[in-house]
């Protein structure tokens, strides 16, 4: 089947055009159409199907490379019904591709969830396209644990992490402390297997984060959270890891973009210091996303912890600290361009080219161009999703 998507303004990472159009045929673009004339050629060809995007942008599909779930699913469930219900509930906000992220856990629930992906990939038709699998902890700094679970977290041990590893050809990324002894092995390791090493829940200063960095670890996980910023020690001061990744050009870093977990002054520092190529928009977002403010559970139904949903962030139940994000993409972009004043065009970059270049899916994913997926978005000048198209499938259309 052919699919026309015309009278849009189509978005690229490098410009806006105006009145363009988007020929996808099975799963992938076949043309991207700058013109009336190419449109109407096409458009009277038999068995065309015609969508109208009114006048609305046309966007590569967002891409969210750091979810733990939404829609009163999180992934520490360890079904597939958790992964396929996060995934639909995501595609209705825009995002066509995720990486499904897990918590700090035992080993037999890591692997119970590492088997429910497996499954849940072969049945996954109406959501987010899979990327691969995200491994956050156990390698963590104690110290900066945030929510979560302490009891779990040690240091790498080389038998351990390897038999994770055997468990799944689908881990593409794992979030680890690099200053934890132990560490800089594994990135090699990691980086050896093409599995992206990231720097998360650390105390690392900048002489650590340097040797990360050439020991793979190029990422920096949800920068500003679970990390240290600079610091006085014996009267001089120190460059914390969020200080180190803004001065190591090359290292790439994402972003809670919810307006909560960073306000928009901060959101622009980040975007003025690094720019939209080295920065992803993420969700971080926990099974309250997409859901009503109330009780919820941050982790898996059987161990996670209560947490309480108000003011667009889940809070500890005292209110004394943020326990989790329940953003969706939708609202990523609107946040930055709405509140932080970011233009659309860097904003889109946030959340589809620069993710999919992270993740080293850009060749097929992550902008409009002829022979990627067809992975398209249809939104309004608010960021109002009315289609989410998958590999050339409308998985959700505004009626």
């Amino acid at each position: 089947m052919k699919t026309l998507i015309k009278n849009g303004r189509l978005i690229t990472p490098f410009r806006i055009i105006k009145g363009g159009g988007i020929l996808v045929e099975n799963e992938k673009i076949s043309q991207v159409l700058e013109s009336q004339d190419e449109i109407r050629t096409v458009e009277a060809q038999d068995g065309v199907r015609v969508i109208d995007a009114k006048g609305n942008y046309i966007s590569p599909g967002f891409i969210d490379i750091h979810t733990h779930g939404g829609g009163g699913h999180d992934f520490m469930d360890g079904t597939s019904e958790a992964f396929l219900g996060a995934a639909e509930m995501h595609a209705k906000h825009g995002t066509t591709s995720i990486v499904p992220t897990t918590l700090t856990c035992t080993n037999e629930e890591l692997k119970q969830t590492i088997e429910a992906y497996e499954e849940a990939k072969s049945k996954n038709t109406k959501g987010a396209y899979f990327l691969g699998l995200h491994l956050e902890g156990p390698y963590f700094a104690l110290s900066q644990a945030g929510g979560q679970d302490s009891r779990f977290i040690r240091n790498p041990q080389r038998e351990e992490y390897e038999t994770i590893l055997s468990w799944s050809k689908d881990i593409v990324r794992w979030s680890i402390a690099p200053e934890l002894d132990g560490a800089m092995e594994l990135g090699r390791l990691l980086r050896d297997r093409g599995i992206l090493p990231s720097i998360g829940h650390t105390e690392a200063e900048y002489d650590k984060v340097v040797e990360a960095f050439e020991n793979g670890y190029t990422h920096v996980t949800h920068i500003y959270s679970g990390m240290q910023v600079v610091h006085r020690r014996n009267a001089y001061r120190y460059l914390g890891t969020v200080e180190s990744a803004f001065l190591i050009d090359e290292m790439t870093v994402e972003m809670i973009a919810d307006g909560c977990h960073l306000p928009p002054e901060l959101l622009q520092l980040i975007y003025k210091i690094k720019g939209p190529s080295r920065i992803a928009l993420i969700t971080d977002s926990l099974r309250g996303a997409g859901m009503p403010e109330g009780e919820s559970i941050s982790g898996s139904l059987k161990n996670g912890q209560k947490v309480i949903i108000e003011d667009g962030v889940a809070k500890l139940l005292d209110r004394s600290a943020f326990a989790g994000s329940v953003a969706t993409t939708d609202r990523l972009v609107r946040t930055v361009t709405k509140q932080a004043g970011i233009p659309l065009i860097d904003a889109v970059k946030m959340m589809t080219y620069t993710p999919a270049e992270i993740m080293s899916v850009s060749k097929r994913k992550g902008s409009l161009a002829a022979g990627k997926d067809a992975d398209i978005l249809i939104f309004d000048e608010d960021i109002n999703v009315k289609m989410t198209m998958v590999m050339g499938r409308i998985v959700f259309q505004q009626d």
